[in-house]
This record gives C-alpha cells, structure tokens and sequence, in this order.
C-alpha cells in the first residue's frame, strides 16, 4: 500500500514537480477516504446484491452466526445476487462494518460442508481486514494507470512542459513503468488475500477439504454459467474469478486470483499435515 501510494508521488512530482507531487498525493488520500466509507455500498449495487432475512436463508445464516462467534466478530448482513454463477465475496471496511454476498447459484449448487467452507473464507476475509485493503489497492492502482494516460497526453500536447521541473525522461519512464509496477502490487496484495482468507477459513472450520471441495464445484459452475454482472473493478472481491470469456483472456500471471488448482492443492495439504497430527 506503501509503495502505491509513493508511485502515485512520483508520478506527480515527475510530471509536475513539487506542486504535482502534492496535487497526486492528494488524489491517493481522497481515493482512500471514499474506498474507506463507500467502497461497500459499491459493491453491493454493483453486483445486484439484496439483503436477505433470517427465514429467506436460514442455513446460511445459522453457519455465518456459528463462524462468526467462532472468529469473534459480529454476525455481518446478508446479500443474496440473483445469479446462478456459484460465487460469493465479503466487503466493508471492518468487521463492524462489513457485509457478505452470495450467489442464488452457490446456494442451489453446493452442499452445507461446502458452502460453510465458503463462508469461512469470507468470513475470515473480513476478519483479517484485507477486503479493505485490497479494494484501496485495487483504486489507487487504478488512479495511477489513469494519470499515465493522461501525462501521456499532456507530453504529446506539450501541455506543462514550462512547468515541469523534473526531466521529461523521468516523466516518460513513470508512464510506462507506473501502471505496470501498480498492476503487479494489486495483483500481489489480491493473491495473498486469497491464499490467507483459504488457510484462515480452513482453521475456522477444521476441514480444509470442505472448501478445497467447495473451490473444485465454484470453478466448474462458473465456467458453465459466467457471472453476468462480471467487471474488472470488483472481481477481485469474489472467492473464485468471475471474468470469463473474452474477460479472461489474460495469462494465469496476470489474474486477480490464484491457480485454482494450487489453492486447492494448498488445501488438500493442510488436510493430510491435520490426519498426521491427529
């Protein structure tokens, strides 16, 4: 987050000298300051998402009620998304303030053993507080591929040029180089996430073999029905990878989430280090 925020800096400072420097600084902090209090809400209306009452779902929220005083943290609202992709996600800015969402698919397709693994992830997502973290992440990344184009077009235009206290080469270097590097720590931020909130929900339950389980029928359901309210700004909340098709056409590398074979072979290891011990 650190090294974001100092790219976003730079980029100001390259562009426009000190007064740059301060101007795009400004612009990580207000992009904080609503990733802080709104990112949430986004979330949710992006994804169709509705609160559901306690005898809509009574199985879930009884599991998310029992993990939640498992986790020692408040029982969060819960959203259903009118979608049979089989997928979830947690968003907020903390356990008080948080919120979990699942898909009418994930409800249809999985079993109670599976699904609570699910919720565990979540759960522990919210928990850890990295939900917040990598949603700020994911926006001061996005603030900084954004100011590439647009020194880009300010060099072409030869607009600030007078102004510009630093070198044009450093200006030129930040905007190939900054959305890249910016690209590469969400990507790292959204990876370790994933692998955390798997080993965190797996201890939650005692059974890392429910939501390896869980992660092998996500992929597969969500492979034969994509998400339809699928977007690059909010993918990287979900368990699994909602982009499909065309979406998806990036290398494994490059994606928000990590191979789903070696979550689940992360898993299936815990399960086996667990029978030894027992």
């Amino acid at each position: 987050m650190a090294a974001l925020v100092a790219i976003l800096g730079i980029g100001g400072w390259a562009f426009a000298g000190r007064e740059g420097l301060l101007i795009f600084a400004g612009i990580g902090l207000v992009m904080n300051f609503f990733s802080y209090w709104f990112s949430d809400k986004i979330a949710l209306r992006s994804s169709r998402a509705q609160p559901i009452g306690r005898e809509q779902a009574p199985e879930i929220y009884e599991i998310v009620g029992r993990l939640s005083h498992e986790a020692g943290i408040p029982d969060p609202p819960i959203y259903f998304i009118p979608s049979d992709s089989p997928n979830a996600f947690a968003t907020g800015r903390g356990p008080k303030h948080s919120a979990v969402a699942v898909t009418r698919g994930l409800i249809q397709q999985l079993d109670a053993r599976e699904i609570e693994g699910v919720l565990a992830h979540e759960l522990s997502h919210v928990r850890n507080r990295d939900v917040l973290v990598g949603t700020i992440a994911a926006g001061i990344a996005g603030v900084i591929s954004s100011l590439g184009f647009v020194m880009q077009w300010g060099m072409l235009a030869g607009g600030a040029g007078r102004q510009r206290r630093a070198s044009p080469l450093a200006a030129l270097a930040w905007i190939i180089l900054a959305p890249i590097i910016a690209m590469l720590l969400r990507l790292a931020i959204s990876r370790a996430r994933e692998y955390g909130a798997d080993a965190s929900g797996a201890r939650l339950t005692g059974d890392p073999g429910g939501l390896a389980d869980a992660l092998e029928r996500l992929e597969a359901g969500s492979a034969r029905q994509p998400y339809e309210y699928a977007g690059p700004a909010t993918a990287h909340l979900f368990i699994v990878n909602p982009l499909r098709g065309g979406n998806a056409t990036m290398m494994r590398w490059m994606s928000t989430h990590p191979p789903i074979e070696e979550r689940v072979a992360r898993l299936r290891a815990m399960t086996v280090t667990r029978a030894r011990a027992a």
